[in-house]
């Protein structure tokens, strides 16, 4: 009989992680879905098995680092991990009328979008390039290309997602271990929608799936969408510091 494919999600639980599982769900198909909602993930593992693929679900906080990693290990252990897509995240913005943001709620958006995806990857890109092959996803945000003053922790924790993205990468190549780095807009999820400011270049969840899974499947190494936001890199690199400093300090 051949082998499963065994593909790894994290935030699967809701938005573009659950949409992820949606589209790779078929026979000989075999996903391992992480998330913080028991019920939740039940229901996305549900629609996975009716379209043909075997599910496993681990609901857990990624904030507890330690036991991320022990649990991943094992579970590689047990069914090596061809693809891994980080899509867990959280949001925040600092609070109405404060200066700053609640340094807990800045610990915890350091641990789930950076500590943990970071110590993930690390430990499957050795697990991968022992075995000469794999696939690692890291999902980033266009806010990383600019230091954002209403959500600093944010674009901070994504920025270093994007240099560790490319500091793997370049590790690993020669291995045969692709990482790709997704940096996308504004995405239809319940993080996105809870932001109560316009969202320009919207992308559906579904729509944000089929591009992470093409870009993961081409082993592309930075991908970027909607299209208007590929530009944002090089608006970042031409403004000059003190014009930019200037009109984010107006947000």
């Amino acid at each position: 009989m051949a082998s499963r494919r065994t593909i790894l999600i994290t935030g699967a639980s809701s938005g573009i992680g659950a949409a992820i599982a949606a589209r790779y769900a078929a026979p000989g198909i075999h996903l391992s879905l992480w998330g913080r909602d028991n019920a939740r993930l039940a229901d996305v593992a549900a629609r996975a098995q009716a379209s043909g693929a075997s599910v496993s679900v681990t609901a857990l906080d990624l904030a507890d680092a330690a036991r991320v990693v022990g649990l991943l290990e094992a579970e590689d252990d047990a069914r090596p991990i061809d693809v891994a897509i980080l899509a867990a995240g959280r949001g925040g913005t600092r609070a109405a009328g404060e200066v700053t943001e609640d340094p807990m709620e800045v610990m915890r958006v350091a641990a789930v979008n950076f500590a943990a995806p970071v110590a993930m990857a690390s430990a499957l890109a050795g697990r991968m390039a022992a075995r000469g092959a794999g696939r690692i996803a890291l999902i980033g945000s266009a806010a990383a290309f600019f230091p954002l003053p209403q959500a600093p922790a944010y674009s901070a924790s994504k920025a270093g997602l994007a240099m560790f993205a490319d500091a793997l990468r370049l590790s690993v190549a020669r291995h045969g271990v692709a990482v790709t780095l997704v940096s996308p807009g504004f995405i239809d999820t319940p993080m996105s929608q809870g932001l109560g400011r316009a969202r320009p270049f919207l992308v559906s969840a579904d729509r944000a799936a089929v591009l992470v899974m093409a870009a993961v499947e081409r082993r592309a190494a930075h991908a970027i969408f909607p299209r208007p936001f590929a530009l944002l890199p090089l608006l970042s690199w031409a403004t000059p510091a003190w014009l930019r400093n200037r009109l984010l300090a107006r947000l």
